[in-house]
């Protein structure tokens, strides 16, 4: 249901943008998300948008990080500015339809000299 692309070895002080292409609409979802796993860490969430057009991002990564979607592509992405090497994880969308969560498949970010 959902694709997620983008990914990649970026150096630090780079950019990257994720993409995250769902198979039906996003215009109704309850809510879209960008999470992150490291080696040996918890995955943790690192922004999220509501419905309602309320936002959240992680202090780790506010001020660098933008999340936004285009309802007519049925994509969210997740803009991520100044990267640095603790950015390095496996990054994960997520959409909830009717209280259902549907993960994408993860994408490698790499920040790295």
């Amino acid at each position: 249901q959902l694709q997620a692309s983008g990914g990649g070895l970026v150096q630090p002080g780079g950019s990257l943008r994720l993409s995250c292409a769902a198979s039906r609409s996003i215009f109704s979802v309850d809510a879209v998300g960008w999470y992150r796993q490291a080696p040996g860490k918890e995955r943790e969430s690192v922004a999220i948008s509501s419905g309602g057009g309320n936002t959240y991002y992680a202090e780790s990564v506010k001020g660098r990080f933008t999340i936004s979607r285009d309802n007519a592509k049925n994509t969210v992405y997740l803009q991520m500015n100044s990267l640095k090497p603790e950015d390095t994880a496996v990054y994960y969308c997520k959409c909830i339809w009717s209280a259902y969560h549907y993960w994408g498949q993860g994408t490698q970010v790499t920040v790295s000299s």
